[in-house]
């Protein structure tokens, strides 16, 4: 049979098609029209915050509130411990192969072990193959290229000062011409001269919300990490050191806990800032492990990497190693990504989409903080949009007044409509009125109340729903609780980089 492409799969599977595959089941109370898939637990109940929701041309999808679209290759990629066929340290490519193949019944042949010299097949890295972009703190000009790298990843400003010695644009050119360039993460061995022995890739975001990531040819990765401090403090000085699978991943965490909302004080954020960042570029090695706890003796390690499978045989790894040198357990600790996020990283970004979010409650108008608030589990908690445009007689008495007499108008109008609609006196024609009325009448409730609070009806798919609160009434309104999608499946959701709200994972 012939051998399919990555256009073949994306071609003949749905993205639905592998969202079921990888363990998710199909949230019919959202209906059909913009289906969601949830993870239930092992007595059938749903988890929560973990949902995917379809898009509108039905190629991709994403998880609320993190504003990143997946199609049937990057959710594959970016979700690798989900599906049977994955083993630690498999090539994702690979997998999305087995995969998707498995799914069109496509069978495959298994492929020969392959043994590789890198003396003999790979160049050795060359730091002059590559002309350099730095980021010149005092000059803005020079910061500009990195904004396109940097902002779909949510990491301000402030975070790349604080990191700026230690990434760069680098560029190649190819033997056929081909300019290469990638936000790029230099990478040296531990207790070395210093000497830079690879490079960590990062590509620019594409439409479908996935981007380039790797290492720079001939990279010496087996030995090699990226390792920066915002006080520039050594390794071998460095009283923590905390390790991520990505450079994304360190910079994240330190922005959780470095903004102006963090719960650490002065001191604690001064200790974070004199710790040592370390990523080793993917999926570690013992010889990285080993290099660490080596050059720092004193050091306490901290472990953030990913919430999956693989995440969590990479920190056993690290005891393990951390152990077999004489490391006391005590300084080997993990850090804990809030939930329903898989990475430090996914974790920012949803944080920078909470506390923007117009509901957020520092964002939502005096005149209605008493209503919102009533509808909060805590203060931190955004209500859905479903819920605020459906209150009980207890909250909608917390409108303001031009809002509320909206409301009490379309209560009259259903209590009417709901009453002729069992009676036998009245004309079809004239019950069909009164309901459309109603729903007139709430449809100007709707609006007003958006309106006021800066919200749209379509944000209400990206709700995260509670429980059924009870609401007997049972009118269907004219409302469409979709999301405004482009033309390649983007939801239009504004995300700006801001400080982080209150999250902490460090452990003093």
């Amino acid at each position: 049979m012939a051998k399919l492409t990555y256009d073949d799969f994306k071609n003949r599977l749905s993205i639905q098609d592998v969202l079921l595959d990888a363990g998710y089941t199909l949230n019919r109370r959202d209906g059909l029209r913009y289906p969601s898939f949830v993870r239930l637990d092992s007595e059938g109940r749903r988890i929560r915050g973990d949902k995917f929701i379809v898009t509108g041309n039905g190629l991709c999808c994403f998880q609320p509130p993190v504003q990143k679209n997946y199609n049937v290759i990057s959710f594959i990629k970016e979700h690798p411990a989900f599906f049977s066929d994955y083993t630690p340290g498999m090539d994702k490519d690979r997998l999305v192969n087995l995969v998707c193949n498995r799914l069109l019944n496509n069978p495959i042949e298994d492929r020969e072990a392959k043994i590789f010299r890198p003396e003999r097949d790979l160049p050795p890295f060359r730091i002059g193959d590559y002309r350099m972009h730095h980021f010149e703190g005092s000059d803005r000009e020079t910061q500009k290229p990195f904004y396109p790298y940097f902002k779909p990843r949510g990491i301000n400003l402030s975070t790349q000062y604080a990191f700026h010695h230690d990434f760069v644009l680098a560029e190649r050119t190819a033997s056929n011409g081909q300019v290469y360039r990638n936000l790029s993460f230099p990478m040296t061995i531990p207790g070395g001269d210093g000497k830079i022995v690879g490079l960590e890739e990062r590509g620019r975001r594409k439409l479908d919300g996935t981007s380039y990531k790797g290492m720079a040819r001939g990279s010496n990765a087996s030995e090699g990490l990226w390792l920066s401090s915002p006080a520039d403090t050594k390794l071998e000085d460095a009283k923590r050191v905390f390790v991520f699978e990505s450079a994304y991943d360190a910079m994240a965490f330190y922005q959780l806990l470095a903004g102006k909302d963090s719960v650490l004080d002065y001191k604690e954020r001064k200790e974070l800032s004199a710790g040592v960042f370390a990523s080793t570029g993917g999926n570690p090695s013992v010889k990285q492990f080993e290099g660490l706890v080596k050059t720092a003796k004193q050091a306490t390690f901290h472990l953030g990497f990913d919430m999956d499978e693989a995440g969590q045989q990479f920190a056993e790894q690290f005891k393990s190693v951390a152990t077999a040198h004489g490391v006391d357990e005590k300084r080997v600790i993990r850090e804990e990504i809030s939930p329903g996020y898989k990475d430090f990283n996914e974790e920012l970004l949803g944080s920078i989409a909470m506390k923007n979010h117009p509901l957020a409650k520092d964002n939502v108008p005096d005149a209605y903080q008493d209503y919102v608030d009533s509808f909060r589990k805590t203060s931190k908690d955004i209500p859905t949009v479903k819920a605020l445009l459906h209150p009980t007689d207890e909250q909608v008495d917390l409108l303001p007044q031009d809002t509320r007499k909206l409301y009490a108008r379309y209560d009259s109008l259903y209590e009417d409509a709901y009453e002729m609609r069992s009676s036998r006196l009245v004309a079809p024609d004239d019950k069909e009125s009164a309901i459309q009325g109603a729903m007139e009448a709430h449809k100007d409730f709707r609006e007003s109340l958006c309106k006021a609070l800066a919200i749209k009806e379509d944000m209400a798919a990206m709700d995260i729903e509670p429980e059924d609160d009870g609401n007997d009434k049972k009118i269907q309104h004219d409302v469409d609780y979709t999301t405004g999608i482009d033309e390649q499946g983007n939801v239009e959701m504004e995300v700006e980089t801001s400080n982080m709200e209150e999250r902490r994972h460090y452990h003093r």
